[in-house]
């Protein structure tokens, strides 16, 4: 009797191991959505940029800065204190999405959008800083670097705020219809979205948190 349920149990367990397969890391790429697969190559991307960028800085000397007086900018301080909580917000979202409780989904969306607006204002008010303090974009390497570095970084930023606020207007208009609600909490598509969204917007936390390494050993 044993031998027949030990058999059997074999036999159940080799019918679970056909019908699931073990994947191959291009076979898992190969499952992902079109915009997911767009959006980590576009990260890739990003980020070799970037590493081509902090090589550049570091080549060109962390030194050129000490000596002359200068300090980080406040606003630098102030921006990066910003975006982690904008990283805190975003996470709020994939937690409200799955409690499907879509007006702290789109109050955690709004609190993101307005800590990003207020983050690249603040990076605006910095380079004033550094320009008030005779670091200019055509003077030494190292602070060309600064405003090169930050600028980009705003940039690919800025894509992720219009993204928001267009998750935005839909949410609003979404609680003004019950059909579009149920749609959106169980569609699978739009789950994709909202979690694109916060790994896109962790991983522009990750690289200014970088950068700001950076400037505070350049200064």
């Amino acid at each position: 009797m044993a031998f027949f349920e030990l058999s059997s149990l074999q036999n159940v367990l080799q019918t679970m191991n056909r019908q699931n397969p073990q994947q191959t890391w291009f076979q898992k790429l190969e499952n992902f959505h079109p915009y997911e697969t767009l959006l980590y190559l576009a990260m890739v991307s990003s980020g070799l940029i970037f590493l081509f960028l902090v090589v550049a800085f570091l080549y060109s000397g962390l030194n050129q800065l000490e000596g002359l007086n200068h300090r980080m900018p406040i606003a630098f301080l102030i921006s990066t204190f910003m975006l982690v909580l904008s990283g805190y917000t975003a996470t709020k979202m994939r937690l409200h999405y799955q409690e499907e409780n879509i007006p702290k989904l789109e109050a955690s969306l709004r609190n993101t959008f307005v800590l990003g607006v207020a983050f690249t204002f603040l990076q605006f008010a910095g380079w004033k800083e550094m320009a008030d303090m005779g670091i200019n974009f055509t003077g030494i390497p190292s602070g060309s670097f600064l405003y090169l570095l930050s600028g980009i970084h705003i940039f690919h930023l800025v894509g992720a705020m219009v993204f928001a606020l267009m998750l935005l207007i839909q949410l609003r208009r979404t609680q003004e219809d019950g059909i579009r609600k149920l749609i959106l909490v169980t569609n699978p598509y739009e789950k994709m979205r909202i979690r694109l969204f916060t790994v896109y917007w962790h991983f522009m936390d990750a690289i200014w948190l970088i950068l700001f390494l950076l400037f505070v050993l350049s200064f």
